[in-house]
């Protein structure tokens, strides 16, 4: 009994230290891999949605759709907003509920409002074939 009883007190006295140090990280330091990987991989499918056709390159504005480069600084435009808007459309913009996954919905709105914006690829189905 005892070899188990020393693990579990040295357990008991690592976890609250554990909670401590890693108490003052934001929460983005902890998960900042996967929100990098979302973001990524949303502005990999704003190209390749060809969503730039109305909202721009990079999403700078376009004749048909607006400027998206400081939505995450806009309180109007909540995370929640931005993927409803993009599931059901408004406006001038289509609905996109039947083209895209939850994830990818989750991984352009990630994109959208990342602090620091990869840059999305060039879309390759819009580029001229090679001669």
């Amino acid at each position: 009994m005892i070899p188990v009883i020393l693990p579990l007190k040295l357990l008991g006295a690592a976890l609250p230290l554990a909670l401590i140090l890693l108490a003052p990280l934001p929460a983005h330091a902890l998960l900042g891999s996967q929100t990098k990987a979302a973001e990524l991989a949303g502005a990999i499918l704003f190209a390749k949605e060809d969503c730039a056709h109305c909202h721009g390159p990079g999403g700078s504005g376009g004749k048909k759709g607006p400027d998206l480069k400081d939505l995450r600084k806009d309180k109007n435009w909540p995370p929640q907003k931005i993927a409803s808007q993009i599931l059901n459309g408004g406006k001038k913009m289509p609905p996109f509920s039947d083209s895209l996954t939850d994830e990818q919905i989750a991984q352009l709105v990630a994109w959208l409002r990342a602090k620091h914006r990869p840059i999305p690829p060039p879309n390759p189905s819009a580029q001229p074939p090679a001669q």
